[in-house]
């Protein structure tokens, strides 16, 4: 890492444009960009998102801008006995953490013994860093090293810088080696507390820990296109999808279907009877968006039961919340297509009309072809295997 990098990463923070950071801090926009990428490949943190058109801070980079600030106060007091410069140069934090060990053991000798490298290195290092800084930091004499008083200055400063430095890649090795001993799994939405998902996950959760104490599991919700794009992409290890079938370039298990059913309030059921299509286009249906393997179920339903005319009068909200849904079905007139077991679960819950037995919320344990991802997946299958068959459910476990 090098004082540039720190001085640009912060500009970026505060002025949340790398154009605007860029033009601070008289850079090419393409160094100040590659500086944030190196910066978050060193600590392995994401610093920012992309909203619109400025760049947002993401929590990680909350948590660091007060490190960060301190390292440009202290970057700015470095150079400061040079006079202003256009531009922060690239010295690195290894030249510092040398300097210093040069002064404090007063000859280039015991600096090179201490980092472990050849005096002539070392002295074309210290040489380079004195140009960089645009003062001299050492006193050379027969007798040893001195420090000047710029460098007896340095000294703190560049102690300062290494630490701010060790706190952050500290942070960030905790956090990789949290992230390296956790199984990431994630997970289509439940609907509710009360359902098949949710009673799956949190068993598996409980026995998880029971039976691989020293490798937790993380485990998030959302939908199946984006479960998809995470395990592309290595966020997941493993993931639960409401689809039946999966891309080509997974590995992974049906292992289970439960039956769906055209839910809403007694009273729209009442009023209609059995005529499907007045129902339909009567009132305002709740879907998840196409990112869910439920939305295909529901179009499917909708396209086999009303014709293209029909189609275009319905009222349809997509609403990428199950519980929302279920809410919008329970208490505002909405209509949805949801699992009927799960909705069954829930207190005072809404009247149901199962539809076809080609109408199920299938769910697959998917994970990427790699040995270790194989080894997370069988175990994850074994486990919510042999929960559906200890407990009985109103569901179908596939064998």
């Amino acid at each position: 890492m090098d004082i540039a990098t720190l001085s640009l990463v912060h500009a970026i923070l505060e002025e949340k444009g790398i154009r605007r950071a860029a033009k601070a801090g008289n850079r090419p926009v393409s160094s100040v960009s590659a500086a944030l990428k190196r910066f978050e490949a060193a600590i392995a943190v994401p610093l920012v998102r992309r909203e619109g058109g400025i760049l947002v801070p993401t929590l990680e980079a909350q948590s660091r801008m007060q490190d960060l600030a301190a390292a440009n106060r202290a970057i700015q007091l470095l150079l400061s006995p040079a006079g202003p410069l256009n531009t922060v140069p690239s010295i690195s934090l290894t030249a510092l953490e040398r300097f210093v060990s040069v002064a404090r053991s007063g000859s280039i000798r015991g600096g090179a013994k201490t980092a472990g490298t050849g005096q002539p290195q070392l002295t074309r290092q210290m040489a380079d860093l004195e140009r960089d800084l645009g003062y001299d930091l050492l006193i050379r004499s027969p007798s040893g090293i001195a420090c000047t008083a710029e460098g007896l200055a340095a000294m703190p400063i560049a102690e300062s810088l290494l630490d701010i430095w060790q706190r952050l890649s500290r942070a960030s090795g905790d956090r990789f080696r949290r992230t390296a001993a956790t199984w990431r799994l994630g997970s289509v939405m439940p609907l509710g507390p009360e359902s098949e998902i949710a009673r799956m996950l949190a068993v598996l959760t409980a026995e998880w820990r029971r039976t691989h104490p020293r490798q937790p599991l993380f485990i998030s919700s959302t939908t199946a296109d984006e479960l998809i794009a995470g395990l592309k992409s290595r966020r997941f290890d493993v993931v639960l999808l409401d689809l039946e079938t999966f891309p080509a370039e997974f590995e992974g298990r049906l292992i289970s279907r439960a039956p769906l059913a055209l839910t809403g309030h007694a009273s729209l059921f009442d009023r209609h009877g059995a005529d499907l299509h007045a129902l339909l286009q009567s009132n305002p249906i709740a879907v998840p968006s196409r990112k869910s393997g439920l939305r295909q179920q529901a179009e499917q339903f909708i396209g086999e039961t009303l014709g293209v005319h029909e189609r275009s009068r319905l009222a349809i909200t997509e609403v990428d919340s199950i519980p929302v849904i279920l809410n919008l079905v329970m208490n505002h007139g909405y209509l949805s297509v949801l699992p009927e077991s799960s909705t069954a679960r829930v207190r005072n819950a809404p009247a149901m009309r199962r539809l076809g037995s080609g109408y199920m919320q299938n769910l697959c344990l998917v994970w990427q072809k790699n040995a270790l991802s194989r080894q997370a997946g069988e175990a994850m299958l074994a486990t919510m295997l042999a929960l559906d068959e200890s407990e009985p459910a109103d569901h179908a476990a596939i064998p």
